[in-house]
């Protein structure tokens, strides 16, 4: 992954406000790449000494937090959405489609 993809997929996720969520397919498809790379860019920051996004706020198109084994315990994900007021159950967002912030609509 370029260097240039990584700090436009940090940028963007910086951009998702507390309380919502977005998907790597819609950070992929504003961005024009890959979901997959958006998850090794969000992957890439958990290694030491990089720099802190809010990584917590994406999951997959369900609604699923399918990137919680990065957060160090099961439940890590989980409590920082909830702490944002985002109700979880079973690992999926409850009321998904209105906690969605899909940048294509929300930056256009």
């Amino acid at each position: 992954m370029k260097e240039n993809q990584h700090k436009e997929i940090r940028d963007l996720v910086r951009r998702i406000p507390k309380g919502r969520v977005s998907t790597y397919g819609a950070i992929a498809n504003y961005l024009g790449i890959s979901p997959r790379t958006v998850g090794w860019a969000l992957n890439k920051s958990f290694q030491p000494g990089a720099e802190a996004i809010p990584a917590h706020r994406v999951v997959n198109r369900l609604g699923l937090l399918s990137g919680k084994h990065h957060f160090g315990d099961a439940f890590t994900m989980q409590n920082l959405l909830e702490d944002e007021g985002v109700i979880v159950k079973d690992d999926l967002v409850q009321d998904f489609k209105t906690r969605l912030w899909d940048p294509i609509f929300e930056l256009a």
